[in-house]
């Protein structure tokens, strides 16, 4: 079976994000509905809705909705398309299979631990005093206790699987059937460092940050010839991240 090509590739990472899009605005219509915020279909407004999105926990709600949607959407869809590709160790395949020896998941753990501090570090270096936003990071901080939890098991296990099966799967498997392996994995990281600049609010002192944990997510999908450990480091990475949603938010949000 033929690997995706490079268009297509882009274009699943696109669809991704498009449906999340999509997605938000469809759940936040609904939930404007049942909160009685928007009494009926034919009283849309952008004061409801904004209402709607101001209620503890909507936001997180959505969120966890969103991805939710999205991540089973991809999953499923890239499966269904690429079925023998799914589970090929190798490039042009997916890697879902299991690491040939264990200690690339403690790797993976340890990368994944390590590249928050090594990141955060450069990030503020960059920045030089300016205030380092993220958008999850305020979701979480303000979001009440009780809906913490389910948006940080989100962030550390649908994100990262979804994100390594587009960028490590299938956007480096097309990228590796038109280059060098340098060339392939200096691209794919690439392209996930922008993806997540949004996120960022386009904080462009983040990017080297972004771009040195992608890189250490590729390499090691392609050395230990499995998805898991990037899915792993990713996982950690992003465990580090939403613990600050515990410790320096207060309880009630």
């Amino acid at each position: 079976m033929r690997a995706p090509g490079l268009w297509m590739a882009l274009g699943w990472i696109a669809f991704y994000f498009a449906l999340q899009a999509v997605a938000g605005v469809v759940f936040t219509l609904v939930l404007a509905v049942v909160t009685g915020y928007l009494h009926s279909w034919q009283e849309l407004s952008y004061a409801g809705l904004v209402l709607t999105l101001d209620q503890p926990g909507t936001q997180a709600l959505l969120v966890i909705l969103v991805l939710a949607l999205a991540t089973a959407t991809i999953m499923l869809l890239v499966r269904r398309r690429w079925p023998r590709l799914w589970s090929l160790a190798e490039p042009p395949g997916f890697g879902f299979v299991r690491p040939p020896q264990a200690r690339f998941l403690l790797l993976a753990l340890v990368i994944g631990l390590a590249t928050p501090f090594l990141g955060g570090w450069l990030t503020q270096w960059l920045a030089q005093g300016h205030p380092v936003t993220q958008n999850i990071q305020q979701l979480g901080e303000h979001a009440p206790l009780g809906w913490r939890i389910p948006l940080a098991l989100m962030a550390v296990t649908l994100g990262p699987l979804v994100e390594e099966l587009l960028f490590r799967g299938v956007l480096l498997s097309a990228l590796l059937q038109r280059w060098g392996t340098g060339v392939a994995v200096l691209l794919s990281s690439l392209a996930f460092a922008l993806a997540h600049l949004p996120g960022l609010n386009w904080q462009l002192f983040a990017l080297p940050a972004l771009l040195g944990l992608a890189l250490a997510l590729a390499w090691l999908r392609l050395r230990s010839g499995s998805i898991w450990p990037s899915v792993v480091a990713h996982g950690a990475n992003n465990a580090l991240a939403v613990a600050a949603w515990f410790v320096l938010a207060h309880p009630g949000g």
